[in-house]
């Protein structure tokens, strides 16, 4: 029987009357009470359970009861988080020739291991340039720690934990063995069109997550945010579809996720292997880690901060100090900064520039917030920040959220100079590269040093130049000729200081 819903001062309209306003008023209230009305009835006609009972559910149907592990392959699309061309831009397409991922539940660990190619010219992150190749990694994570394998040497990744550590537990399996241990709460929602069980719960300091789940027991969706030292609370969407058994483990057979409102994966999954021998260890070299800074002088008041995979430059002013760069996260930036300021007297950090909006780059920019600098990136970044730092990092507050300081961002035009009287620091656009668009570099007429990111890392000494130059390189080389800069050493943010002399020999040529 249809369900008729009339307002007062609707009970002289027939709604059958075509030339009546009100009479359409009439029926087109009783469409929307009706179509609400319907949908309280689809979410009605579900069994009412509690949370436990849906996971249970949900853990009977896909096999999860005595799941200890689970590995997973296959090939498809993806994108480098973080290392957008432009600010605010989707991540840079890649493509996965092999992608896998293990998920040890018993012994909290993970590791993933791909093969990925660039699909797009465009974008950061570290693999190589269009055309060129393809690069293999390999992520681990087990217990507090994170770590990559650099060759043949595991090295610390402690800025990927939070991302592996949510990786784990929002595999299929992993979402519903982490909801039961963490006091979830069940509501019903609508997606689609089709009514699903949600389960909603948070692991402080590390993820709140919502799981869909549908009638046959399935997890369809994940919801989730993270912390992240960029952008705050981070927002994850998993959709899992194509479930098909193996070993009597039910298992989707198409992967899709977005991160930060933008896709970061698209996995066709050729093979699965539940309860699969996982043997993630942690290598003592990564648990004897820690941040270091490590300073050299390059010139009066001038310090190279070393010691890690990114490195920073703390140039003394009159009565203040500048950084250049504060990457990756507080635990390497709130070092990095307190060395700067000891190095210079304690003088106040009032500036810290930034070579641009990468995720790896810009990652300790929040702890410079903290420290009350004023944040140096470029005019076309500028916006993207402003926006995003003022974000919160609710789930695990960082040294920003926790001082209660908002950022302040100046932007750079083409140029910028800044001077006590004495010293001049003069920041450059570099122009035409395709890493990043507002892509910064910052020169010391006086001193000749050039400080770059990303633009040119050097090699180890005597390192022949490839037989195709790199094209970083290369545009670095232009834009120092084009502004006619009279560059002696370059103290780059990742690798050693350098003269002049080693990014010419990069390429090939002379100077």
């Amino acid at each position: 029987m249809p369900i008729i819903f009339l307002t007062a001062g609707d009970n002289n309209v027939n709604p059958c009357d075509q030339n009546s306003t009100a009479s359409h008023l009439s029926v087109f209230r009783w469409a929307l009470a009706s179509a609400a009305l319907l949908g309280l009835a689809s979410c009605a006609s579900l069994p009412e359970e509690s949370a436990g009972a849906a996971l249970q559910r949900a853990s009977t149907a896909m096999g999860g009861s005595t799941l200890k592990s689970i590995a997973f392959s296959g090939t498809g699309t993806g994108a480098t988080f973080g290392q957008a061309y432009l600010p605010g831009q989707a991540w840079p397409k890649i493509t996965y020739s092999s992608f896998s991922r293990v998920a040890d539940y018993e012994n909290v660990a993970f590791r993933e291991d791909a093969a990925r190619s660039r699909s797009e010219p465009n974008g950061g992150g570290a693999v190589p340039l269009m055309g060129t190749g393809e690069q293999r990694t390999s992520g681990f994570m087990r217990g507090a720690s994170a770590w990559n394998m650099a060759g043949p040497a595991p090295v610390a990744a402690p800025v990927a934990y939070d991302m592996r550590v949510h990786d784990l537990w929002t595999t299929p399996h992993g979402i519903i063995k982490a909801a039961m241990a963490n006091n979830p709460t069940v509501s019903m929602r609508m997606v689609g069109g089709k009514a699903m069980t949600a389960v909603t719960f948070a692991v402080p300091g590390a993820y709140r997550a919502t799981a869909l789940i549908n009638a046959a027991g399935l997890v369809e969706q994940i919801d989730s945010a993270m912390p992240h030292p960029v952008s705050g609370d981070t927002v994850s969407k998993i959709v899992f579809s194509d479930y098909k058994d193996a070993s009597g483990v039910m298992f989707p057979m198409r992967i899709q996720q977005e991160m930060g409102g933008f896709p970061v994966l698209d996995l066709a999954v050729t093979d699965v292997k539940p309860n699969s021998a996982a043997a993630i260890e942690v290598p003592a070299l990564v648990t004897a880690f820690a941040e270091r800074v490590q300073s050299a002088q390059a010139a009066e008041g001038v310090w190279f901060l070393a010691g890690g995979s990114h490195n920073s430059v703390a140039i003394e002013m009159k009565d203040h100090v500048m950084v250049v760069e504060s990457p990756l996260y507080d635990g390497r930036a709130v070092p990095t900064l307190q060395e700067a300021k000891k190095l210079a007297g304690n003088k106040p950090i009032r500036f810290v520039v930034n070579s641009h909006h990468h995720f790896d780059h810009s990652g300790g920019l929040r702890s410079a917030v903290a420290e009350g600098a004023t944040l140096v990136t470029s005019e076309l970044a500028r916006p993207y920040f402003e926006t995003t730092l003022a974000n919160p990092n609710s789930i695990r507050p960082d040294a920003m959220q926790a001082s209660g300081k908002k950022a302040v961002v100046a932007g750079v035009s083409g140029k910028r100079s800044f001077t006590d009287g004495n010293r001049v620091v003069e920041v450059y656009y570099i122009d035409g590269s395709v890493h990043a668009d507002g892509f910064l570099m910052v020169y010391l007429p006086k001193e000749r040093i050039l400080i770059e990111a990303d633009a040119f890392t050097p090699g180890l000494p005597n390192t022949p130049a490839p037989a195709v130059p790199n094209a970083l390189n290369v545009n670095l080389l232009q834009n120092i000729e084009r502004l006619k800069l009279d560059v002696a050493q370059i103290l780059p943010l990742h690798g050693r200081m350098v003269p002049l002399g080693e990014l010419y020999a990069a390429i090939g040529r002379k100077n």
